[in-house]
């Protein structure tokens, strides 16, 4: 068995459950997930809850001006099994998960001065190996030399359908259209922004969820895995 300790890198489309899965593999592999999603969720909870974002207009210069405010780390909770986020010691794991963070999220990532930070402190934290990161730009920017990267994707409608799921599950008021025209307009922002956008790198094994339970996605990470690290 090759004990190496791999980095695992994760692209793709809004909502197609990256994090679930990256959390399920590290976790099978123990080995440490890192949600970069997250990270740009709290930087833009972060701007809205100190007025640099008012009704959807994302003031860049303010938000460039706050960063050296913004402390960022994880946390293990053992009664999830996962890590929480923190923002300057706060737990914003549940806040950052809103709609409205959803609505401003692509326009604060496409900052920036916000991704030179980010993916800095990304690269720090993934410098050992074995780690699992979910993003967009982790196989293309953050770790262009990571051992596996898989790029993952679903139908817009699949993914907004989930979506609508877990916000209703949690007492938001939202619609099914309003949750889907989210999904597009993300996708739209994310692959169109200058800093970044989503692509799959040219070395990225495609993963189509649309169709596919938790188990059949874990199958064909095994399956990938094995020929990758020699297990």
């Amino acid at each position: 068995m090759n004990n190496k300790r791999i980095i695992i890198a994760i692209d793709g489309h809004s909502s197609c459950g990256k994090s679930t899965f990256a959390k399920a593999i590290a976790a099978r592999l123990g080995y440490i997930f890192i949600d970069t999603g997250a990270m740009y969720r709290a930087v833009t909870l972060y701007a809205l809850e100190h007025g640099a974002i008012v009704a959807g207009i994302v003031d860049e210069e303010r938000v460039e001006a706050m960063l050296a405010d913004i402390d960022i780390d994880f946390r293990f909770n053992s009664q999830r099994g996962a890590s929480d986020i923190y923002v300057n010691g706060d737990l914003v794991e549940g806040k950052i998960r809103t709609i409205e963070v959803s609505n401003c999220v692509s326009a604060v990532s496409s900052i920036a001065a916000v991704r030179h930070k980010l993916v800095a402190m990304q690269q720090q934290m993934g410098r050992r190996g074995g780690v699992v990161m979910d993003g967009r730009d982790i196989g293309t920017v953050v770790f262009p030399d990571a051992e596996l990267k898989i790029y993952m994707t679903a139908d817009a409608m699949v993914r907004a359908e989930r979506r609508f799921k877990e916000l209703t599950a949690k007492g938001d008021k939202v619609t099914l259209e309003e949750v889907y025209e989210n999904v597009v307009s993300r996708d739209k922002a994310d692959m169109s922004r200058a800093i970044s956008p989503l692509r799959k790198a040219d070395d990225a094994l495609v993963l189509d969820n649309s169709n596919m339970s938790v188990e059949e996605q874990m199958a064909w990470f095994d399956a990938q895995f094995e020929r990758v690290a020699g297990m």
